[in-house]
């Protein structure tokens, strides 16, 4: 398809832009936080309400999206995101970095789900995969090289990299405003009666499997993120520079597979196959990160488990959308919404977890991902039997 040929880099970019914003203020935010007198509890609420306000709107904004088109949906999210970035650069007060988070997380959760549902659009089922997993590697990638820009200019001060990453935004909102052409204005775009249909709908018969595997995956990869510092700081001496490259080398890692292997993978054996592959090797992963005892070690084994985690969600989003009847929008709407609620849960369980054992947290990410294959397997079996009663 010609437009999937011109949409897909723009697409990369568009991402590539929202997640470098995103990378940007992760070093800083707990210092800047705490310069206006946040507790760390109450940074720890800081952090929770955007993934809250995600969680709450994200189906929201995916059924907006398969009403008024995914373009002015993408222009919404990413302007919000633009003005919480601004808003959080000239907060003097604890209330007003809460506002801008609250702002940022309803109007930016329109993001993910409608650029998912976008690539939903323009790809045929074949390469639904390889749709999926450039935009996985575009997050990674922001991830990636986001927090290196974050932390070079809060050398200047710590409000800075909040307004390159609002300025960041604002250029990313140009950008689609200008290049990016409505998907579903062409043929082969997605829209479901969703007048009709509802949201939890979507979250009907095997397809609802689905979503709590993506759960369960989410719980697992947040509860690493939130206890690993801590982890290799006891078991390897690790600071927080090298920690820094550690978590660089396993984005890497997974933006390389998600980018280059998981279309090929996704075409050749199919979406099932690469989500059980995967889970696979994160699980993996978790166990070989029980066995950190320095920088390579810890650069290995995390890496292994990057690559595992980083191609479930691409080819979960790709699954989804070809079987869900719900819209494009809604799949990956709800989809991004279960995402946002392992994001919430994850971080305070491992953090848990952790205070009892240092190696809990990875014991449970072993335990969440065989459960997470079994729920693969459940899918399996009850697809079989929906199709053979319709």
């Amino acid at each position: 398809m010609s437009e999937t040929k011109k949409a897909l880099p723009i697409l990369f970019a568009v991402m590539f832009l929202v997640m470098v914003g995103f990378g940007i203020i992760i070093p800083v935010l707990p210092f800047y936080a705490e310069n206006i007198g946040a507790t760390p509890t109450q940074l720890g609420y800081l952090m929770a309400v955007y993934s809250l306000m995600q969680l709450i709107f994200a189906p929201m904004w995916g059924r907006i999206s398969d009403k008024i088109g995914r373009k002015p949906v993408i222009m919404i999210g990413i302007f919000g995101l633009s003005v919480s970035f601004f808003l959080m650069g000239l907060s003097s007060q604890l209330w007003m970095l809460f506002a801008a988070r609250i702002i940022g997380g309803f109007l930016s959760s329109a993001n993910m789900p409608t650029v998912m549902a976008y690539v939903a659009d323009i790809t045929t089922p074949e390469d639904r995969g390889k749709g999926m997993g450039i935009i996985g590697a575009a997050v990674g990638l922001g991830f990636v090289f986001g927090p290196a820009i974050g932390g070079i200019f809060s050398k200047i001060n710590l409000n800075m990299p909040f307004f390159i990453a609002g300025a960041s935004s604002l250029i990313t909102f140009f950008l689609v405003g200008f290049l990016l052409q409505e998907s579903l204005t062409k043929k082969g775009g997605s829209q479901a009666n969703t007048e009709k249909i509802s949201i939890w709908q979507t979250f009907n018969g095997p397809l609802s499997i689905l979503f709590i595997l993506q759960l369960f995956i989410s719980l697992s990869l947040s509860g690493l993120e939130a206890t690993f510092a801590y982890y290799a700081a006891k078991k390897a001496g690790l600071g927080t520079v090298t920690l820094g490259y550690l978590f660089m080398i396993m984005g890497l890692a997974g933006a390389i597979v998600q980018g280059g292997l998981v279309g090929k993978m996704t075409k050749k054996y199919g979406e099932g196959f690469v989500i059980q592959l995967g889970i696979v090797i994160s699980t993996i992963g978790f166990g070989l990160i029980l066995l950190v005892d320095s920088f390579t070690s810890a650069a290995i084994f995390l890496s292994i488990f990057g690559i595992g985690n980083g191609v479930i969600r691409p080819s979960v989003s790709a699954l989804l959308t070809k079987k869900s009847t719900s819209g494009h929008g809604s799949a990956t709407g709800l989809l991004s919404s279960f995402d946002s609620l392992g994001r919430i849960v994850g971080p305070p369980l491992g953090g848990w977890l952790f205070s009892i054992a240092i190696g809990l947290p990875y014991i449970s990410g072993i335990v969440l991902s065989i459960v997470a294959l079994f729920l693969y397997q459940m899918y399996t079996f009850r697809s079989k039997k929906y199709a053979t009663m319709n």
